[in-house]
């Protein structure tokens, strides 16, 4: 007889999961038995590729929400959308990011608000949305951040603020949905290079200061995030480093 799936019967809602890193997550998700829904913004064609693949391997087991975090409507909505259409919610991975770079001296509002509101708002507003049935389902959350929350990249000021202000929403929620709900953090290092704008030079640079000298996978990430859903019972108020070392070897 087939061993059961890990999560087989429980219900993840994976933001920014049409591409890159988080669409690997709701791959290796899926994988290990959970349904998911896809929160997507500008990458509706990918998401909805992405949900053909899951229902061909188990019908019913995916779906799509497009939303814009930064809208104050979005987070409730999304929540609401997730729980309508599977009806539960036991794993809420908070991945959507903007990164790029705001040198001191140009910032702007809208930059601060974009920032701020998809790495540090949208996840607030989307765990005290989704708090009431994460603890009726003893679920977690799992929040991407970044090795640059601790340590800060140069030029990317309200990135990196935004990402150290998530690692400590993660210990405060941790605080607060216990014991109900467990909730941890992910700091990738060097996973996947930038889209735009990282010439070969630093990317030498910084594998350089990487101990494993060589970047990770969003397989890596994928791993961490099973390990705290399926491994991890008591752990929480928690950030595991994916990195290669990096965060040792500066």
């Amino acid at each position: 007889m087939d061993e059961p799936l890990p999560l087989a019967g429980r219900t993840a809602l994976v933001t920014g999961a049409a591409r890159r890193v988080g669409a690997q997550i709701a791959r290796m998700l899926h994988a290990a038995g959970a349904q998911i829904m896809i929160h997507c913004h500008h990458s509706a064609h990918e998401a909805q590729q992405l949900v053909a693949q899951f229902e061909q391997l188990r019908a019913g087991s995916a779906a799509v929400c497009v939303a814009d975090l930064c809208d104050t409507a979005a987070p409730p909505g999304l929540i609401a959308s997730t729980c309508e259409r599977f009806g539960a919610l036991d794993l809420l991975i908070n991945n959507a990011s903007s990164f790029y770079p705001t040198p001191l001296g140009s910032i702007t509002v809208a930059q601060w608000d974009d920032l701020m509101g998809t790495n540090l708002r949208a996840p607030l507003f989307l765990a005290q949305a989704a708090a009431p049935e994460l603890r009726r389902r003893a679920g977690m959350i799992v929040n991407i951040v970044d090795i640059h929350g601790l340590r800060p990249l140069r030029d990317h000021t309200v990135y990196c603020t935004a990402k150290a202000a998530l690692i400590m929403l993660t210990r405060a929620l941790a605080r607060e949905l216990a014991p109900q709900v467990r909730v941890n953090a992910i700091a990738p290092g060097a996973v996947l290079w930038p889209e735009h704008g990282m010439d070969d030079e630093r990317r030498e640079r910084i594998l350089e200061q990487t101990p494993l000298q060589r970047p990770g996978s969003p397989e890596d990430i994928g791993r961490a995030v099973l390990f705290f859903a399926t491994d991890a019972p008591f752990v929480t108020g928690q950030v595991l480093a994916v990195d290669g070392g990096r965060s040792i070897g500066w």
